[in-house]
């Protein structure tokens, strides 16, 4: 197969700053194979894949079947069901709306069944057509997350509504445009998670994701709908009636569109928290479907991969940063399939590691070198406590008061000598909404629904 052809897609609609919004402001969207070769796959296994593709439906029509497979009839799917039929694989059993090829009714026939057992046995996926590996490994340097140019006007848009001091403010930016790692560290319940998903808001551009990629004869699915966010792009032209039925020479296409292999997503946010272990860092291998599916930071290639909870993982700290050394450094990752064969992938992704936990007790210096970014996120100061409760406050439509904020502070913070917190006012907020709907009376910073509310929040250590 030759070099990944492209074309550009641009984004509809403003783009205030281009820069920051993937270089280039869009993707690259390959266009429709014309022919067998140009899907990059063989007849062997396109053909294995259209005879599940029937045997899993027990009758399908050429155009349902290319609606399926998202590839082209005309120089490829007629191609490979004429092989099918010419095998004895498969049967013609009528049309659908027309006797046109695309109208062909197919169905498997009594040695197709056989054949299709055998296929079973080695892989039952039966989905879109994927795409070869290496054009998959095109497609992810193409569109790079460090492609993008994060300035302060984006920054601050970004995080625009919330209270970050503008040190803070300014250690963000730098690691955003790093496009490679960054370590949120700090007590709970400051922002760490808020911090790490107002960087995602940052990550405007679109990357290609295909529904799955080919390797050796092996499927490995990449598009996930939880972690993939499809963009709205144009159609490509639809097909006339002519265009539709017409017998074209071979290696002529209708017209042009796009692969419908891959899918334009916005740029990935994958987050995973204390769930996370360490087999799914790896392909994850489905002993029954014999299908592979990507790990975490493949699905993330383009955007942003979030460890949340970092140190709370089932597994151990250390595991899971050995694991991360190499993709780090290298910006690439090693996947192994179940033949043994190795992967060498793009690692290409901001990965950002958040915890509240010591990071002295997580990670050695090894570690943390190769860490191109570390922000503590600190506790708040009184002044930014105060700012966070005028405008919770606002948001919620409790009437600020500066007499029960002081109030607050002395009786439930100084005197106990607790640690302010950036969660602590919305909280607070929220139990003050619940007391005041128990007892019938407006929501207010009275001493009663303080007190109130600090005796259900807070835990008497």
């Amino acid at each position: 197969m030759g070099a990944f052809p492209l074309r550009e897609f641009t984004t509809t609609g403003p783009v205030s700053n281009p820069a920051a919004h993937g270089g280039s402001g869009g993707a690259m969207l390959p266009p429709e194979p014309t022919s067998l070769e140009e899907t990059g796959l063989t007849m062997g296994f396109l053909s294995e894949l259209v005879l599940k593709h029937i045997y899993f439906a027990g009758m399908l029509s050429a155009q349902q079947l290319a609606d399926g497979l998202k590839l082209p009839f005309l120089n490829v799917v007629d191609t490979v069901l004429n092989f099918l039929k010419e095998e004895e694989y498969v049967d013609i059993t009528g049309a659908q709306g027309g006797f046109y090829e695309r109208s062909f009714q197919y169905v498997v026939t009594s040695k197709g069944r056989t054949k299709a057992h055998e296929i079973l046995d080695r892989s039952q996926y039966a989905g879109p057509a994927p795409v070869p590996l290496q054009a998959y490994i095109e497609a992810v340097r193409q569109q790079s997350v460090g492609s993008m140019v994060i300035d302060q006007a984006t920054i601050r848009a970004a995080f625009e509504g919330l209270v970050i001091s503008e040190k803070l403010m300014d250690q963000i930016g730098p690691a955003a445009n790093s496009a490679r790692s960054l370590f949120l560290y700090g007590p709970p319940g400051n922002g760490k998670t808020t911090i790490a998903e107002g960087i995602a808001r940052i990550l405007q551009g679109h990357v290609l994701v295909p529904y799955a990629i080919e390797i050796d004869g092996q499927v490995i699915k990449v598009f996930d709908p939880l972690n993939h966010e499809v963009a709205e792009a144009p159609q490509s032209a639809p097909l006339t009636t002519d265009e539709l039925y017409s017998f074209q020479p071979a290696g002529q296409a209708p017209t042009k569109r796009n692969d419908g292999r891959w899918l334009l997503c916005r740029r990935p946010v994958v987050v995973v928290g204390g769930e996370l272990i360490l087999e799914q860092v790896e392909l994850i291998f489905d002993p029954d479907a014999k299908v592979y599916e990507a790990p975490y930071q493949m699905k993330a290639n383009g955007g942003l991969f979030l460890i949340d909870d970092f140190g709370r993982q089932q597994c151990r700290p250390q595991d899971l940063l050995n694991r991360w050394i190499v993709p780090l450094e290298k910006k690439v990752d090693y996947l192994a399939l179940q033949t043994g064969k190795k992967l060498e992938i793009p690692f290409d992704v901001l990965i950002v590691f958040s915890t509240n936990l010591d990071p002295k007790q997580l990670v050695d210096d090894a570690f943390l070198r190769r860490i191109r970014h570390k922000i503590e996120v600190p506790n708040p100061s009184p002044n930014e406590y105060r700012e966070i409760f005028r405008v919770v406050c606002k948001g919620k439509n409790i009437p600020y008061s500066d007499d029960g904020l002081r109030y607050l502070l002395q009786e439930h913070y100084i005197k106990v000598n607790r640690d302010l917190r950036c969660c602590h006012p919305r909280d607070l907020c929220d139990q003050i909404l619940d007391e005041a709907k128990y007892r019938s009376i407006p929501p207010q910073m009275t001493k009663e629904l303080l007190d109130r509310a600090c005796g259900a929040y807070f835990v008497k250590m």
